[in-house]
């Protein structure tokens, strides 16, 4: 008879139950530590407008200055008309923009004499205005560095305008000319369509996509093991109760089959959930049953393409899951981090990775009035390849197994309750 403790003494069953956990952990660890820790560093053509309705030569000049101020190879500094920068950023094509007013010229033109004068002088304005519904730390980043720009303008400018007032006037500046000419752009920054209340600083639309990727992964590793313990293909174990149900002869297409409509039941039911305790929470969702019907398609193709990876594969599916969905997508995601400020990799896997794609829907629906050209369509089109891949290889793979005669069978007897004692 063989020795019951010679599989606990061999080095296998102690190093791959601690191997395997360290391997996945290290990962999950290093990708996404590696895309959060340095943003500002990994920079490249991060999108960012300037609207010049100046029609002096003073705003052209501004123009000019903020182009080649900022690094090319780190900043996308698109010139655009007021019509295209508003569309832009209600798409979230771009994280901020600098306005020059009509009468910035004249304005400036206006504040050397003023500022000899006696009473108080208007310096001309700039705004700049970040786009929080992009990405709170996107619009954070494209605030700081246009502000920067803008005051290295502003210092130029002010200058060139004290040099000129000095040389008409004839001699030196008082303080006060020479402290308001110093710095002549009135700088101001704000938020364009400010998120309202309830919305997480920006984030709540990240954390929803979360959820509903999270519904179609765990939902599917739930259903899966729920269908194979009653159908009798592994036990169920309840407290000290350890069971194997009759097994039914059942193929795995069939049996995956069962699995995908349950998923389906699912999605319909969790989205409905989610919606109504995110508006019992306060979250605004300004399109409901848009925002269901999108969390019911995406709960679905997530679980359906999860639970065909099981099925495929086996144990080692629940594996390929959680580096699909959850340790290559965090990373990649765009909400938390920027694609524009995270490592070169993550976009790269943006393009396909399921995460980025649910959250640019999400995202479209929940701060963009669901726009189809703000995230959604794209989102959708990614979602139905991946579930068309999912019930692709599902179907394909189990049927082979079931004509080559791979049946899903063991030996314990049916309806067999063991008590451990």
């Amino acid at each position: 008879m063989p020795d019951p403790l010679a599989t606990i003494r061999t080095p296998r069953f102690w190093l791959v139950p601690i191997l395997v956990p360290l391997v996945v952990f290290s990962a999950l660890a290093a990708l996404y530590l590696a895309g959060i820790l340095n943003p500002t560093p990994n920079l490249r053509h991060f999108p960012v407008a300037v609207v010049n309705a100046d029609s002096g030569p003073t705003g052209t000049q501004v123009v000019d200055a903020l182009t080649k101020g900022l690094d090319p190879a780190q900043f996308d500094v698109r010139v655009l008309t007021e019509d295209e920068a508003s569309d832009q950023l209600g798409r979230a094509q771009v994280y901020g923009v600098v306005r020059i007013p009509a009468d910035f010229s004249s304005a400036l033109q206006e504040l050397g004499p003023a500022a000899a004068a006696p009473g108080r002088a208007t310096r001309p304005v700039i705004t700049v205005s970040t786009n929080p519904r992009a990405g709170e730390l996107g619009a954070s980043i494209a605030g700081l560095a246009l502000a920067k720009a803008v005051n290295e303008v502003n210092t130029s400018i002010g200058q060139r305008l004290s040099a000129q007032v000095t040389q008409a006037k004839g001699g030196p500046l008082s303080g006060g000319e020479a402290l308001a000419l110093s710095a002549p752009i009135d700088l101001q920054v704000d938020d364009y369509e400010p998120l309202p209340n309830g919305t997480g600083n920006g984030l709540s639309a990240f954390y929803y996509a979360l959820l509903l990727l999270l519904a179609g992964f765990t939902g599917s590793i739930i259903v899966s093991s729920l269908v194979d313990s009653m159908l009798g293909f592994v036990p169920s174990e309840m407290g000290p109760v350890y069971r194997f149900a009759e097994q039914i002869n059942i193929s795995r297409f069939r049996t995956l089959l069962l699995k995908w409509a349950l998923m389906v039941v699912v999605a319909l039911l969790t989205s409905a959930a989610y919606i109504g305790i995110a508006t019992a929470l306060g979250m605004p969702i300004p399109n409901g049953w848009t925002l269901w019907l999108y969390g019911v398609f995406t709960i679905a193709a997530v679980g359906i393409t999860s639970t065909s990876l099981v099925a495929v594969l086996g144990s080692a599916g629940l594996l390929v899951n959680l580096f699909i969905f959850v340790m290559l997508g965090l990373p990649s995601n765009g909400a938390t981090i920027p694609l524009e400020a995270a490592p070169t990799l993550f976009g790269w896997l943006a393009k396909f990775e399921p995460m980025h794609q649910v959250f640019l829907g999400a995202r479209a629906l929940l701060y963009f009035d669901g726009r189809a050209d703000a995230g959604l369509s794209h989102a959708l089109v990614m979602t139905a390849i991946g579930l068309v891949i999912g019930l692709s290889i599902g179907a394909v793979i189990t049927r082979l197994y079931d004509r080559r005669g791979l049946r899903r069978i063991h030996d314990a007897e049916p309806d067999a309750d063991v008590a451990v004692k």
